[in-house]
């Protein structure tokens, strides 16, 4: 923009000065011809007087010494034929001036010649002469030409000098609403634009500090309501923690205290998340054989008072991934919580974890012999079956937070294969 700006101002005062210095040249020029033109006429009138009255010795010498003064080339032809002064050839205008008495100037190739037509001899019209030589007519022209020149190109300077800061106090508001603009979407609300330049560029910096300040005020609002539908959960996991307590089968006590114990970290991170911005951990790591072997003995409960069957093929671990174990088992639970939810009792399903292809990470698959999946469904509030449609949504967010990525397919025999790729 600063560029184009530049270049417009430049255009635009290129043209001006070219309207404005060019007729000014042409007229610089004429009046320095009109200018010597006078002059000359001005000599050759000076013996005008003489030549009507004198004899042709003062006539002579009259001549001569207005040449010797002014260096001017003059002639005069007499009536009968003869010449005084410097020699010259009778042109067109001499004769033109003889013949009518009237005194003309006519462009010759060298110059310009003056004719004065003078009466009052009795042997006829005498013809004055004077010639100006081109030299004389554009004296000091290239001068002047030279100065308008270099003002010409001076005037142009200063106006890319002034174009240029003009076009600075433009583009400095602009670069400096773009960074704000960039802080604000890497998350840095904090990020404030100063009002400068033009009213209408102080209007967009004070319109993007409105909606940044707008932006905080609407994260705050839903970061405090998940906090407060969070912090509600506490009151019935706590009921949930006192009945496992009182379950008499100390097996089943310690099975259900460990679920509520993993529910109750799991509220106490949302409520963490939510009222704390964080930026994401870098350098996550976790055992995916390990987090996917505690999953799932998790859900084999569930799993056999439902009568279905797992089948887990777990690979040699460690496996890890670049990942959190919490974030990991999250997509793990809603991964075999779509098997559950999605699938009638009794269907069969299979968990698999191998070695990542490129030799680091690794890939979970999960299968199932149920009805299969809707193609699509990897989009966060995407549902067919009636549930906040969020799962494969956060299966998606971790792989991906991994360098990996979650592919839905069909199974050969039906149901639906999920395969969860995490990098390393």
């Amino acid at each position: 923009m600063r560029r184009r700006l530049t270049l417009l101002v430049a255009a635009t005062s290129c043209l001006t000065l070219v309207a404005f210095l060019v007729p000014l040249a042409l007229l610089l020029r004429s009046v320095a011809a009109d200018r010597a033109t006078t002059r000359a006429v001005a000599d050759l009138q000076g013996i005008v007087s003489v030549v009507g009255t004198a004899d042709v010795e003062v006539l002579r010498l009259t001549v001569q010494q207005l040449t010797a003064g002014t260096g001017r080339a003059v002639t005069v032809f007499l009536p009968d034929g003869s010449t005084l002064g410097t020699p010259a050839e009778r042109t067109d205008a001499v004769e033109l001036a003889a013949a009518r008495g009237q005194s003309l100037t006519a462009e010759l190739d060298g110059g310009r010649e003056i004719v004065i037509a003078v009466q009052g001899r009795p042997a006829g019209t005498t013809v004055v002469r004077g010639f100006v030589p081109r030299s004389e007519l554009t004296a000091g022209v290239t001068r002047a030409w030279l100065v308008l020149a270099v003002l010409g190109v001076a005037l142009v300077m200063l106006g890319l000098l002034v174009a240029d800061r003009l076009a600075q106090t433009l583009v400095r508001p602009i670069t400096e609403l773009s960074a704000v603009s960039r802080r604000l979407a890497s998350a840095e609300l904090t990020a404030r634009a100063e009002p400068a330049g033009p009213p209408e560029l102080r209007e967009v910096a004070r319109a993007l500090n409105h909606l940044a300040d707008r932006i905080q005020v609407l994260l705050r609002e839903e970061r405090e309501r998940v906090a407060d539908l969070s912090h509600r959960l506490r009151t019935p996991l706590t009921g949930l923690r006192l009945a496992a307590e009182s379950v008499r089968d100390p097996g089943d006590a310690a099975r259900l205290t460990a679920s509520v114990d993993a529910v109750e970290r799991a509220v106490t991170g949302l409520i963490q998340q939510a009222r704390w911005r964080s930026t994401p951990t870098t350098g996550a790591r976790a055992d995916a054989v390990a987090v996917v072997r505690d999953r799932v003995a998790f859900w084999s409960v569930l799993a056999e008072d439902t009568g279905r069957t797992v089948t887990l093929d777990l690979a040699e671990g460690p496996l890890p991934v670049a990942v959190s174990a919490d974030d990991l088992a999250a997509a793990v639970d809603a991964l075999l919580g779509n098997v559950f939810a999605h699938t009638p009792d009794g269907t069969p399903f299979s968990v698999r974890l191998t070695a990542g292809t490129a030799g680091t990470g690794a890939t979970l698959t999960i299968a199932d012999s149920g009805p299969g999946m809707p193609s699509g469904l990897v989009r966060r509030g995407a549902s067919a079956a009636g549930s906040t449609g969020l799962g494969l949504d956060i299966a998606r967010r971790a792989a991906a937070a991994s360098g990996g990525r979650l592919d839905i397919a069909s199974g050969e025999q039906g149901g639906a294969v999920v395969t969860l790729h995490l990098g390393g």
